[in-house]
């Protein structure tokens, strides 16, 4: 009986290796077939990973040369090796020209993210619509305060700027100087008043006085700073801001990058202005904070003049930084 059922057991096992043996071999004839059909009917190649290899690691390098984070450049990478790998290409296609046509889709991916038309949301918003402006010391953000007025201006908007600075020697003088060359309202107090303050008094005579817009200066402050840090989050608790913009140098690089993720952790904001684009032949940080904090680029500064603000258009980037 034993032997009977030994029997049995080995001719199922048999017939079970036969039957794997022949779907192994179906899978492979698949796999082959699909290749000939690519290659001689469709005219395509499967794109594998050796044949990207090089422009890859081209590209990545061309990417840090442009100052893009270098943990940036490899998720930007990777994500293109993985959307390519398996994929299909015309015979006469290059893998380097794929490649940099995926490339492009990437960034442009990712520079476009959450995109937003800021004169829309003035235009809807409640009035007054109180913008507060965050960043580090000497990245031209009182400058992009003054331009931002002056574009708010040109549209018709009635505007008034907080002078909330009052911690660093000058920058009342300074914004103020802006803020009459522009013939705006600049509420102030004196140096080292509490910032909160400044910015709440702002609002309210916004609202007597039917201002549409109020425009809060903050303290530069090293994200490492936690006092400043807490003071900046005592201003928005103090007086909610409806829009928080970071402000940044296009020519920070990486440092762009680590102080837009700090400062977007303690009180996030709803866009990005990059100054001194002017003086950035790259583009990187643009690519990097905007892939790092999910938030995105509003506006460009150009250079000195009022005017000097350009509306951040994702494919004028990707263009530059390509070519």
């Amino acid at each position: 009986m034993f032997d009977s059922l030994k029997n049995k057991l080995g001719g199922f096992k048999k017939s079970v290796d036969e039957i794997l043996k022949k779907k192994e071999k179906e899978t492979s004839n698949v796999k082959v077939r699909d290749k000939v059909k690519s290659l001689i009917v469709d005219r395509e190649l499967i794109i594998d990973e050796k044949s990207i290899e090089k422009p890859l690691w081209d590209l990545e390098i061309a990417l840090l040369e442009s100052d893009v984070a270098i943990d940036v450049a490899d998720e930007i990478i990777a994500t293109i090796k993985t959307n390519l790998i398996g994929s299909k290409r015309k015979i006469q296609q290059k893998s380097k020209s794929v490649v940099e046509q995926a490339l492009e889709d990437a960034l442009l991916k990712v520079v476009s993210v959450n995109q937003l038309n800021f004169d829309e949301i003035i235009s809807k918003a409640k009035k007054p619509v109180h913008i507060v402006f965050i960043g580090v010391n000497g990245t031209g953000k009182t400058t992009t305060i003054a331009k931002i007025a002056n574009r708010l201006k040109k549209q018709n908007y009635s505007v008034v700027i907080a002078a909330g600075d009052t911690f660093r020697a000058g920058a009342i003088d300074q914004i103020e100087l802006h803020a009459n060359k522009l013939g705006l309202k600049l509420i102030k107090h004196q140096e080292g008043a509490d910032p909160a303050a400044v910015v709440f008094d702002s609002i309210e005579y916004a609202k007597a006085r039917h201002i549409d817009v109020v425009l809060s200066d903050t303290a530069g402050r090293m994200h490492t700073n936690i006092n400043l840090m807490d003071q900046l989050k005592k201003i928005c608790r103090v007086a909610p801001p409806d829009f928080v913009i970071f402000v940044d140098e296009a020519v920070a690089g990486n440092d762009a990058v680590e102080r837009a993720a700090l400062f977007n952790t303690t009180v996030p904001f709803d866009g990005c202005i990059l100054s001194k684009t002017d003086a950035d032949s790259k583009g990187g940080a643009a690519i990097s904070i905007a892939h790092t904090t999910g938030k995105p680029i509003l506006f460009l500064g150009v250079g000195q003049e009022y005017d000097d603000l350009i509306t951040f258009d994702p494919h004028w980037l990707v263009e530059r930084l390509l070519n």
